[in-house]
């Protein structure tokens, strides 16, 4: 098989109309097909299902992606090495809540002026979603905000956050208060598996138990719709979350008397994982980016 088959294999892959791919490759329908059927005689099999004009990825196919994907990026990578200063790849990653919503966006912005011909696919889930995947092997790298414990998971931490309480009670910011005196209010958490949630509960303690008055949420802007609209409801959320809040007035901090809710920023990835040149550029420069900020 070619270094081009498998070009079109991979560009099929995420967009199975074939007009679209040989739009892209600047070569013709006609060529995409041929390469298809190319590659499927030397697999011996189909790897795709015709529907339409759409060639969609089959059972067979998926698991020929999976098992080729990483031989394909180190090629690519190979390929790379003879275009100075050139990057090339795919990068599939996935980062918790904070990370994801309120850092990341900013990262891959400034990473791809730097490498425009890197592709990086980047999904949200919480921090258990995330390690479950890289186990896996359905992303290359997670950005997570608490410990997991996944045998085949690195770990490394790269910052630092503070968790807050907040409220849109402005009264509730001019003094120092117990924890015991909020129990009363509505507390809006996030989902299980989040690393917010449970840095807050761990942190509480005992008084995890005596909140009877609690909503779940999955995203942090649907928590902050619910606060801004309702001063008897709080939060404990990321000071990162909320920085414009703050500062316009929308919301106010709770100094919250014993206790501070502190929490790492941790990059992992597979023990296994072939560490290419794209990785390895990837990763640094999201650690320089924590280093500095």
């Amino acid at each position: 098989m070619t270094l081009r088959e498998l070009q079109i294999f991979y560009e099929l892959s995420n967009t199975a109309h074939v007009g679209e791919v040989a739009k892209k490759l600047g070569i013709t329908q006609s060529a995409v097909s041929l390469a298809v059927k190319s590659l499927e005689n030397k697999m011996g099999e189909k790897l795709y299902d015709r529907i339409g004009k759409n060639l969609l990825l089959n059972e067979r196919g998926k698991y020929f992606k999976l098992l080729t994907k990483e031989h394909y990026n180190a090629l690519l990578e190979s390929v790379s090495l003879f275009r100075k200063d050139t990057l090339l790849g795919e990068l599939n990653i996935a980062a918790s809540r904070t990370i994801g919503d309120y850092i990341m966006p900013q990262i891959l912005f400034d990473f791809k002026k730097l490498y425009p011909d890197v592709s990086v696919n980047n999904s949200t889930k919480n921090s258990q979603e995330i390690a479950k995947m890289v186990e896996e092997g359905s992303v290359n790298i997670g950005f997570i905000e608490s410990k997991v414990k996944f045998k085949n998971v690195f770990m490394q931490k790269i910052g630092q956050d503070e968790l807050i309480v907040v409220s849109s009670d402005k009264k509730l910011a001019k003094k120092s208060i117990y924890i015991d005196q909020l129990l009363d209010k509505i507390w809006l958490l996030r989902e299980e598996g989040s690393g917010t949630r449970e840095i807050f509960l761990r942190n509480i303690g005992k008084y995890s138990t005596n909140l009877k008055k609690q909503l779940i949420f999955s995203s942090f802007e649907s928590i902050k719709r619910v606060l801004y609209a309702n001063n008897d409801a709080l939060t404990c959320i990321s000071r990162i979350c909320v920085e414009d809040e703050l500062k316009s007035g929308v919301l106010f901090e709770i100094n919250l008397k014993n206790f501070v809710f502190k929490r790492d920023f941790y990059l992992i990835y597979h023990k296994n994982k072939y560490k290419n040149r794209l990785f390895l550029e990837f990763s640094n420069f999201i650690k320089g980016y924590f280093m500095d900020n």
